[in-house]
């Protein structure tokens, strides 16, 4: 209703003006009837209501659409009336709607077709990483363990290459169930040993065996990985340890991963788990590409589950996953 009246306002000034006009003429020529005059102006207010609601009854349902925002995309296609200009409307609408989904299904096949590549290349690359893997079993020296470790560097970047292609089709790579915390959180370490090896920094899990979490056993250990890795790389040479902890709370069962490394700074903290973002840290550190703790962010929140950091420069940082116990998520 306030478009409406904005959009004629103007036109209602104008023929008021004009009104006021003719009646100015016919006083300035001596005419001075004063009751045929209100009754021309009267008149010409009725006209002029007229118009006006017959201008609001066949554009309403244009006026309330251009002022209500969109539920969804296909309500833009609407019929809008049948004025002139609500049907040259309805007109536009539909073909810039057929013009979106047109570019949409081509964007969404390049997009399956990326997504296709990225893991036929990922798993190509795995075979010519496990025969280096193989060779470099077999002999020894410093020389053969630095291999190892590059090798190591690459494999893990290209499963963040896979995840992060797989992240945008998660819906359709998923499954939920309760599983047991502590074997996960074992799994995740048994999978970067030779890190904690390296590093001389050492796992300690405080993860009881009878806890269970309503998870994706996949994802939650990409997640884990990461927050392992980012531990046991920001701890290096420290001798210290990464604690695994898991405690019940009223809501929730959280699980907290700790480590006494550099720390983050609190100007770093809430962009850390934006995309590319790197920091101090990651400036001083090599192989950080800002990724990691981006990917565990939105994996969390695509299985519901909460992510918190806590950290201090020189103390450590803790990352605490929060996982919603089977009453809440039967609430939900």
């Amino acid at each position: 209703m306030k478009l409406f009246w904005r959009e004629h306002l103007p036109l209602i000034g104008l023929q008021l003006l004009t009104l006021a006009t003719l009646v100015l003429i016919f006083w300035l020529d001596g005419y001075r009837n004063a009751m045929t005059v209100l009754y021309a102006v009267f008149l010409g207010l009725v006209l002029l209501s007229g118009y006006l609601t017959y201008r609001y009854i066949t554009r309403r349902a244009l006026y309330r659409r251009l002022s209500e925002p969109l539920p969804t995309l296909d309500a833009s296609v609407l019929t809008h009336g049948r004025a002139p200009l609500a049907e040259a409307m309805d007109r536009l609408l539909r073909t810039q709607y057929d013009h979106y989904q047109e570019r949409l299904i081509r964007w969404e096949k390049r997009q399956q077709e990326h997504l296709t590549f990225m893991n036929q290349w990922v798993h190509q690359m795995k075979t010519p990483l496990s025969v280096i893997h193989l060779t470099v079993q077999e002999h020894e020296g410093d020389g053969y363990a630095s291999i190892a470790e590059e090798a190591e560097r690459i494999e893990r970047g290209l499963e963040t290459v896979l995840y992060a292609a797989r992240l945008e089709a998660f819906e359709q790579d998923f499954q939920v169930e309760s599983l047991p915390l502590r074997t996960i959180v074992e799994r995740a370490i048994h999978e970067h040993k030779r890190l904690f090896i390296r590093s001389r920094v050492y796992p300690e899990v405080q993860v009881p065996g009878e806890v269970r979490v309503e998870t994706d056993a996949k994802w939650l250990l990409f997640v884990l990985g990461q927050l392992t890795s980012n531990a046991v790389k920001y701890s290096a040479g420290t001798e210290t340890r990464v604690v695994y902890a898991a405690a019940r709370e009223p809501d929730a069962i959280v699980l907290e991963v700790r480590d006494r490394g550099v720390g983050i700074p609190q100007r770093d903290l809430r962009r850390v788990l934006q995309p590319f973002y790197t920091g101090d840290n990651g400036r001083t550190h090599r192989e950080s590409t800002g990724m990691g703790l981006y990917l565990a962010a939105q994996i969390c929140e695509r299985l519901g589950h909460r992510i918190e950091l806590r950290s201090e420069v020189g103390v450590g940082t803790t990352v605490r996953l929060h996982f919603l116990s089977s009453a809440n998520l039967t609430a939900m």
